[in-house]
């Protein structure tokens, strides 16, 4: 499991013009699935995109001391499996470790459902949706999280 997580100041998904998705201060996480990954990544995935200090704390200490749930923030979760795109031969990417669309999508699905389980704000996109994803990063700060299946 590959999730690109940013923390922004505002983020937002839109399918066919319409605004599906939109949040505020927080991390917009873009997750690809990998055709191995099973619920003990999304359970690794979870705890670390809750516990992981991104923020500054309130006395404007520019060290980051908080974590998404430490200051209340928003989450919106995107589908992306060209997170697994392979680039290395060719011109064209190759997209044989993505999950197959349904399992992938049952994996999303269970991966955004205990988001909310945290009691956080979790907007998402629309999967296998051609998706426009606005977001405001803060920093900016973008990061590679990676869990792969054993």
């Amino acid at each position: 499991m590959r999730v690109v997580i940013q923390r922004v100041k505002s983020s937002q998904v839109t399918v066919n013009g319409e605004i599906v998705g939109k949040i505020g201060r927080g991390l917009n996480l873009l997750v690809g699935i990998a055709n191995a990954d099973t619920d003990a990544e999304i359970d690794w995935m979870v705890r670390k995109c809750l516990g992981l200090r991104l923020f500054t704390d309130e006395e404007g200490d520019d060290r980051w001391q908080k974590s998404i749930q430490e200051i209340g923030g928003d989450l919106l979760v995107v589908s992306q499996f060209t997170l697994y795109g392979d680039c290395r031969k060719g011109r064209r990417p190759s997209f044989d470790r993505s999950a197959a669309p349904q399992s992938a999508e049952d994996l999303y699905n269970r991966f955004v459902t205990k988001l909310k389980a945290s009691g956080l704000q979790v907007e998402t996109g629309k999967f296998g949706a051609m998706m426009q994803v606005t977001i405001e990063n803060d920093g900016p700060v973008t990061l590679l999280l990676e869990k792969e299946a054993i």
